[in-house]
């Protein structure tokens, strides 16, 4: 049986058997190696929307994940049957302005999966079988590199972004606010970039512990010595999705500093303006990935970036439900993966 998680509205999370695709001729049939538990899947999870993403049909969530290949259609090359691949679920159209001039993460037509963006919904990852256009995948031989970490490659791209975002990085010291999973990811690209200096805050010991874990120099409870950190740091990447942790990150940078926002903000958010005027910080948003996603699965190949400690748990599709709730608890998890039943 091919077994789907789909979100139907807030808090109603259900387990359903779905028809697999058809296989077309540039086309891969995959089974499901392992699949993150994203801060988008849960706001879906918990409200029934990301921002104004909102949830009309059900979906299936899932856009972090690996797969093994169990079938090829009949013009596919880049991949064969047996391969452990990590997949790419953005989709940009390659046509429009936005993609002609390099940004194709603000493509105007993107079909990015497990999304509810578009009508009818980009379906996500979280099946037991599921199909993928062949150009989505990259195949990672490394036996030594499990397929949890290749599922990584998502979330380090998004990490790999935001340090683009906040210019050259060399010899700059940094702070990350917020220690979850993409804060982690940061962490991870801003060492690869060459940071000098990189620090973590947030109001939790267990993220500050997983930052130290993966290459922070620094781990800062915000809502205890946050005045520790001010005027210290030449960029500030937030990727909280708080507003006390940007207003921890506006403080913390030096006048002329680099504020890149990579974390999700409430709708109705009051905006210090005038300090970022008075204080002249370029402001920045940073949205998923522009072409750092081979750059990812590179460095997770190589293990120049060591995702491993940052995945607390791995869950079967059938106990869905406890993985987000896992998931949700930060106190619990950093990254909470789902993988496929061992009998279909």
């Amino acid at each position: 049986m091919n077994t789907a998680v789909t979100l139907h509205g807030a808090r109603d999370l259900r387990l359903e058997a779905q028809d697999a695709p058809a296989l077309g001729a540039h086309d891969v049939r995959l089974r499901l190696g392992a699949g993150g538990i994203c801060g988008s899947d849960l706001h879906y999870w918990q409200h029934g929307r990301v921002g104004a993403f909102v949830i009309r049909e059900p979906l299936v969530p899932g856009h972090e994940a690996s797969g093994v290949v169990e079938a090829v259609g009949a013009e596919v090359t880049r991949v064969k049957p047996g391969d452990r691949v990590a997949i790419d679920p953005s989709h940009a159209c390659g046509q429009c302005d936005y993609c002609r001039g390099g940004r194709l993460n603000l493509c105007r037509r993107m079909f990015f999966l497990g999304s509810a963006s578009v009508f009818p919904h980009a379906q996500g990852l979280f099946r037991q079988h599921f199909v993928m256009g062949e150009r989505q995948l990259t195949a990672v031989a490394e036996s030594d590199i499990s397929l949890g970490e290749i599922a990584c490659a998502e979330p380090l791209s998004i990490g790999l972004h935001a340090v683009q975002r906040a210019g050259s990085l060399l010899g700059k010291r940094v702070l990350v606010t917020g220690g979850g999973t993409i804060g982690c990811m940061s962490v991870i690209a801003a060492r690869m970039a060459g940071a000098a200096h990189i620090a973590v805050a947030d109001i939790s010991d267990r993220p500050l512990e997983m930052a130290r874990r993966v290459g922070a120099d620094e781990a800062v409870r915000s809502d205890r010595d946050g005045a520790t950190l001010a005027d210290r740091f030449d960029v500030a990447i937030e990727a909280a999705g708080a507003a006390a942790a940007l207003l921890t990150g506006l403080s913390a940078v030096e006048r002329g500093g680099r504020i890149v926002q990579v974390g999700t903000m409430p709708d109705e958010m009051p905006f210090p303006a005038n300090r970022v005027m008075a204080r002249e910080l370029d402001y920045v948003g940073a949205f998923r990935a522009n072409g750092e996603f081979d750059l990812a699965v590179q460095a997770i190949r190589t293990r120049r970036a060591d995702v491993r400690p940052l995945i607390s748990a791995q869950l079967p599709l059938s106990r869905s439900r406890e993985a987000f709730e896992l998931a949700f608890d930060r106190t619990r998890s950093t990254k909470v993966q789902l993988v496929a039943d061992a009998a279909d």
